[in-house]
Parts: structure tokens; C-alpha cells; sequence
């Protein structure tokens, strides 16, 4: 099935520690969730091939520390990334304030101007909440992101932020290079899916 995969693409997974990084990948992933998820040290990689618009495409899915003391890794860990998840905590008004610090990052860091990124406000499974998702959708549009808001605990939204995120990679041809010339995907004309009723699409 390998000749059938369209491309190969890089995707970071970003945010401050604690906010549910490795739980959403794991959730995507492995389809598992850990109450007792250790904190990430260094970096976890993990790989899954995913069907998207009639398209296979594998995913080379990157999670990093959000610890001050790994930004050692910072340049490597963004060269060539197609796509990035930034990810806060709907909880945590500290997660949600530091994500202009995360964008400058990746603006740093990244090699390619036109990565697609996607915002992700997780844990809205918990009762307390700190940032309304009027204030993630506000913050997503000024900085022409996709946004969803999801838990890794529920399976709510963690598909479709994957799914979302590749779909547009995939339709920005210059992210990433394919031996098939001319490729063409078709929306139908619905731009969002009946299995993402909280996705909202604002680049």
C-alpha cells in the first residue's frame, strides 16, 4: 500500500507544558487516553497514515516539551514542517496568554512561510474553564489559523483537527512536493463536515 500514499508530511505539535499535547497525539494516534500522562522529555514522534479527501497521506507527527529547558531541540525541531497544532488549555488562562510566545517560535524557526497551522483549545471535558471559545476563535482569526476546540479524554475534535490540518496542507501544493502532476481535490461544495460540528475554518 506504501506506492499508494500520496506524501509525507511533518507536523508539530506546540504548546505549554501540561496542556494535553501527548494525550491528543496519543488519543489521534493510538486511540488510548492516560489520566496519569507523564510530562514529554525531549521529543516523542510518532507515525499514522491518514485518509483525507480520497488521498493517503502519512503523517511524521513531532511532540515536543513545552519545559524552558529543551528549547535546546527548537531549530531542527521546525525545519521542513508542513503543519503545526498549537495547543492550549480551555482551562488555563496562562496556557492561552502564552501562545503569541509559541507563534514567534515558530515564525523563528520555521522553514516554510506558508505552514498551515491549526489552534486547538483542549479539555473541554473539564468543568472549569478560563478562555471562552469565542476568545480562541478571536486569537485563531487574528493570526489566520484553523481552530477546534477538543479532548483528548472524550475523542471530541481530535480526529478532525488532524484531518482539517492535512486537508489544507494538501490543498497548498507549494507545503510539499508529489510526483503526481495536477492534482486536484474537491470539496462538494460543503466547507464544513457534518463530523466536525465545532470546526471552524478562518484562514
Amino acid at each position: 500500500m506504501e506506492q499508494d500514499v500520496l506524501t509525507t508530511l511533518k507536523i508539530l505539535i506546540i504548546g505549554e507544558s501540561g496542556v494535553g499535547k501527548s494525550s491528543l497525539l496519543l488519543r489521534f494516534t493510538d486511540d488510548t487516553f492516560d489520566p496519569e500522562q507523564a510530562a514529554t522529555i525531549g521529543v516523542d514522534f510518532k507515525v499514522k497514515t491518514l485518509q483525507v479527501e480520497g488521498n493517503r497521506a502519512k503523517l511524521a507527527i513531532w511532540d515536543t516539551a513545552g519545559q524552558e529547558r529543551f528549547r535546546t531541540l527548537t531549530p531542527s525541531y521546525y525545519r521542513g514542517a508542513q503543519g503545526v497544532i498549537l495547543v492550549y488549555d480551555v482551562s488555563s488562562r496562562q496556557s492561552f496568554s502564552k501562545l503569541e510566545t509559541w507563534l514567534s517560535e515558530l515564525e523563528t524557526f520555521s522553514t516554510k512561510h506558508d505552514i498551515i497551522k491549526m489552534l486547538v483549545g483542549n479539555k473541554i471535558d473539564m468543568d472549569k474553564r478560563e478562555v471562552s471559545k469565542e476568545d480562541g476563535l478571536k486569537f485563531a482569526r487574528k493570526h489566520h489559523m484553523l481552530f477546534i476546540e477538543a479532548s483528548a479524554k472524550t475523542k471530541e475534535g481530535v480526529q478532525c483537527a488532524f484531518e482539517e490540518l492535512v486537508e489544507k496542507i494538501i490543498q497548498t501544493p507549494g507545503l510539499w512536493e508529489s510526483d503526481r502532476r495536477g492534482l486536484t481535490l474537491e470539496r462538494n461544495g460543503n466547507t464544513q463536515p457534518a463530523a466536525c460540528g465545532g470546526y471552524c475554518s478562518v484562514i
